[in-house]
């Protein structure tokens, strides 16, 4: 190991001490060389267990929120939207929401299907379900007592999602639960996907 060490600390260190020459005489700039050596260490993002995130953000959410849920009373969930615009989810953004909707099932609690009303699910399918009235609608309905939301922001090498536990009457926030995804194939190809 600590030849390893030895190597990140020197090779760096000589690499811009030297300056390399052409055959004919023209300098190359020493950066070139830590530039080759910056690119043997890059790694490709990896994607993460997704669903595993999920379920944990879901009972970082319960563990929170559980002395103001009422087990009697049934949730929903609205699809996680995009932070930059509130108006458009993914294929990522739906998929969170259902994982999370997931757990919380697994762990006793009743939730209303929406996929199941055709109405709500184009709504929800655009991110707008709690922006709109009929979420009141479905709490009066069926006796919600909360609703599951996030969102995300998407950066460099991370896609960075909040998911909240808020009461359907007055839309105060029960329990939040942040946390952070890196940004593989997969979870590209999740945010890329239709809207």
């Amino acid at each position: 190991m600590s030849r390893i060490l030895v190597l990140f600390i020197f090779v760096p260190l000589l690499l811009v001490g030297c300056e390399t020459t052409s055959p004919k005489g023209m300098h190359v700039h020493p950066k070139v060389g830590l530039n080759t050596l910056s690119k043997l260490f890059e790694r490709k993002a990896v994607d993460d267990d997704l669903v595993g995130a999920s379920h944990r953000a879901a009972d970082g959410l319960i563990e929170k929120a559980k002395s103001k849920l009422d087990a009697d009373q049934s949730f929903v969930v609205a699809s996680f939207v995009n932070i930059d615009d509130l108006s458009q989810s993914s294929s990522f953004g739906r998929i969170i929401s259902q994982q999370l909707a997931s757990q919380f099932t697994n762990r006793g609690y009743k939730l209303v299907e929406m996929l199941l009303r055709k109405d709500i699910y184009i709504k929800q399918k655009e991110g707008e379900f709690l922006l709109s009235r009929q979420l009141m609608d479905v709490a009066l309905e069926h006796n919600v007592q909360a609703a599951i939301v996030g969102t995300y922001a998407v950066g460099a090498s991370s896609v960075y999602v909040t998911a909240k536990v808020i009461d359907a009457s007055n839309r105060v926030v029960l329990a939040s639960h942040d946390y952070e995804l890196p940004l593989g194939p997969n979870t590209k190809h999740l945010l890329m996907g239709e809207n």
